[in-house]
């Protein structure tokens, strides 16, 4: 038996780098994934698709992994980076976007990401785990701006 879990995570931010480094960056897959906590590996699977290994959370036997894999379009035009599911590949099936607007020397951000995740976990469990999960990934986002800031206050 498995539960489903819903997430969407939306953020907006400034940083202190012109658009091009940012772009440069976030449109780098395997570049932009070493700034994201938890990683345990990143395989390329060709296409610009990546599959995310997440690291397990738990103990033992009652360990979760979270395992997906996205296709990323980068449009410089449009100062846009986007990501879809591969469908079939691991529990979790997630998409998103990079709006990116420059403003001088530096960038503004918009950030959105949509996740749906498969748990082997009882039904009954849904309405407890759920928002323990929901905080993980929001957690494991912040910090991947916190280090993306940091990244491009340094640079």
């Amino acid at each position: 038996m498995a539960i489903s879990i819903s997430i969407e995570v939306s953020r907006n931010f400034d940083v202190s780098a012109n658009l091009d480094q940012v772009f440069d960056l976030l449109a780098d897959v395997p570049k932009s994934a070493s700034f994201f906590p938890k990683v345990q590996e990143l395989i390329p699977l060709g296409d610009n698709s990546y599959r995310w290994e997440m690291e397990k959370v738990g103990l033992d036997k009652h360990a979760l992994q979270t395992i997906y894999a996205c296709r990323y379009h980068a449009d410089k035009d449009k100062r846009l980076i986007t990501w879809e599911p591969v469908k079939g590949v691991g529990n979790g099936q997630i998409s998103g976007f990079w709006k990116l607007i420059p403003e001088g020397d530096k960038t503004s951000l918009q950030f959105s990401t949509k996740a749906t995740l498969e748990l082997p976990l009882p039904g009954l469990l849904k309405l407890a785990i759920s928002p323990v999960v929901k905080h993980e990934f929001s957690s494991l986002l912040d910090t991947y701006i916190a280090n993306l800031k940091q990244h491009f206050a340094a640079a």
